[in-house]
């Protein structure tokens, strides 16, 4: 943990090159995201839901919806460079969809279960590759960078991680308990 509010748990760094064993902890984490989520946000109130998890930052219900946004991303991009030759992704403005209609609208819940029924697509998607498919790449243009798979699977570890901790966090900080 770090008291970088943006950060709580570190910016995400790429050790290098992954052993099965950093594959299976990272899948594992991947795994896990959902349920830590769910945990971080149970009981909270409406209002809640509705504080920035630091000044200037999204509120909670934005971080949970945009969690989903983003893995959805992911998994298209795992497969994208799973059958093309580096391809390059499409980011996507994640602050302009935070405001969307659908963030204010759609019960937490939703994103909740959408997560975890992506998450279990994910995990078994990534539980199935061969150690040579984790070297394959696709081109960020956000980055200007060809990542791998394997980088890619270490950013959305960390990146589930992350926003949990944001929750967790600012419950920790508020008072609210977990």
């Amino acid at each position: 943990m770090t008291d970088d509010l943006r950060y709580p748990i570190g910016n995400f760094s790429y050790p290098g090159p992954a052993t099965p064993a950093d594959r299976r902890d990272r899948i594992s984490r991947i795994e896990r995201a959902p349920a830590e989520l769910r945990a971080a946000v149970r009981g909270l109130s409406e209002t809640q839901l509705d504080t920035r998890y630091r000044p200037g930052g999204w509120t909670v219900r934005q971080v949970l919806h945009h969690v989903p946004d983003s893995h959805l991303n992911a998994l298209t991009r795992f497969k994208l460079a799973l059958t093309e030759d580096t391809p390059t992704i499409r980011p996507y403005d994640e602050a302009r969809w935070a405001e969307l209609g659908d963030v204010r609208g759609t019960p937490i819940d939703t994103s909740l279960r959408l997560l975890e029924a992506l998450h279990e697509r994910l995990v078994i998607l990534l539980r199935s590759l061969e150690p040579a498919q984790f070297e394959r790449t696709l081109f960020h243009p956000e980055r200007n960078a060809t990542m791998t798979l394997d980088e890619l699977l270490a950013l959305y570890a960390w990146h589930g991680q992350h926003h949990a901790a944001h929750i967790t966090s600012l419950r920790d900080r508020e008072g609210w308990g977990l």
